[in-house]
């Protein structure tokens, strides 16, 4: 609950009290003119300077604000009504909404007590005017200051909880915000890192190939210029599927390999792709019965194998390599092997770079799983697996 949905109900009570005292002073004056009392006129006086000096407090900038001059607007109040109370015993009814505005206005250590002495002196006038004690005189001012007390204590438990609410309402909702924010940036980072995943495995490795070809062409010139031309036609070739796969990444298409053939044959072709330009044999096996697998994992699954090819034309010095994608009952798996020379993979285990690094990044990302086994002189076996379900 807001507190501020309990200012309402406060304004009611206000007005209720305000009618209230009103009521019962009109009551005093009316029984006083009607019962014949010679001090009538005494009575209407009172009742005047009573309701003057409560009509005042709320006028006064200081009532309600300042301690000491709500605790002497209460003062000035109360002698009124004692001057009153003296004069009639219809006057010990107007102390019930006195309660209530000591409750309201003194603080609650003082507030009790104050209610505990008015309605001592209500109980002693009104006794005054009866002629003698009775139960009865001490029933209705006592229960009167107990629903005071007890009401207003209870507003003010009630308003408490509320704040407190609100004010965790409101670091709930800044803590939202901050979360909103820290997911945010996690996104344009895991967005940045993503981009920067897909550039170095297609763009990055589309180039090192064109320069590869271009060397192997430039060696050929001018002494055999005929041999240069084929790497200079595979060099093209390369350049315009860059320049298509550029384009795919900004609009944020699927890979261009993958655009109307399935994964396998995706595979397959780059398989053929890379021999073709690099002169590694490489072969590709398919395991199992191809079923529909999230586009998410056919896109890591291509990436990484861009990724391993390129790290094995550059770096493994190998003469064969071999893809081969496994579609299994719970699962999809591509192993890439080559005969190279092999390497130390603690070397490259939490590297930046964005070689095994990014395809271990790449495939974790997804939920998936990657191992690399290698060492130096016995060539390289990695594998990729997504968990899959194929019904």
């Amino acid at each position: 609950m807001n507190p501020h949905t309990l200012d309402r109900p406060l304004r009611v009570l206000r007005v209720c009290l305000h009618l209230l005292l009103a009521g019962l002073l009109v009551l005093a004056v009316a029984r006083a003119f009607a019962d014949g009392l010679p001090h009538a006129p005494a009575v209407l006086a009172g009742a005047l300077v009573m309701g003057g000096v409560y009509t005042a407090g709320p006028l006064l900038p200081r009532v309600g604000r300042l301690p000491g001059a709500t605790a002497g607007w209460l003062a000035v109040l109360g002698v009124a009504w004692l001057v009153l109370l003296w004069l009639t015993p219809d006057g010990v009814w107007l102390a019930f909404p006195l309660y209530f505005l000591q409750m309201h206005l003194l603080p609650t250590r003082w507030g009790p007590s104050v209610v505990a002495l008015t309605t001592v002196l209500a109980i002693a006038g009104f006794t005054r005017h009866q002629g003698g004690f009775s139960v009865g005189v001490i029933i209705g001012p006592a229960l009167g200051a107990a629903v005071a007390i007890a009401t207003v204590l209870g507003y003010q438990v009630l308003y408490r909880e509320s704040e407190q609410r609100r004010q965790l309402i409101e670091e709930l909702r800044e803590t939202r915000n901050d979360l909103a924010a820290m997911e945010h940036s996690a996104g344009v980072l895991a967005e940045r890192e993503r981009l920067a995943r897909e550039i170095h495995d297609t763009l990055a490795q589309g180039l090192s190939s064109i320069h590869l070809l271009l060397r192997a062409a430039e060696r050929a010139l001018p002494d055999r210029p005929d041999a240069a031309v084929p790497h200079v036609t595979q060099a093209r070739q390369a350049a315009q599927d860059n320049l298509t796969e550029a384009r795919r990444l900004v609009y944020a298409l699927a890979p261009v390999e993958l655009e109307g053939a399935s994964l396998p044959a995706a595979l397959e072709r780059l398989c053929a792709t890379t021999q073709q330009r690099s002169g590694l044999t490489v072969h590709f096996h398919l395991s199992g019965t191809p079923f529909d697998v999230p586009t998410a994992y056919e896109v890591a699954l291509l990436r990484i194998a861009q990724s391993a090819l390129a790290n094995t034309v550059r770096h493994a010095a190998a003469g064969r390599a071999e893809l081969t994608l496994s579609y299994m009952d719970t699962s999809i798996t591509l192993d890439a092997v080559d005969d190279g020379i092999g390497f130390d993979p603690q070397e490259v285990r939490g590297g930046s770079g964005f070689g095994l690094p990014a395809m271990r990044a790449r495939a974790r990302s997804l939920g998936g799983s990657w191992t690399v086994e290698s060492s130096p002189g016995n060539g390289t076996a990695l594998a990729v697996s997504f968990p899959v379900d194929p019904r």
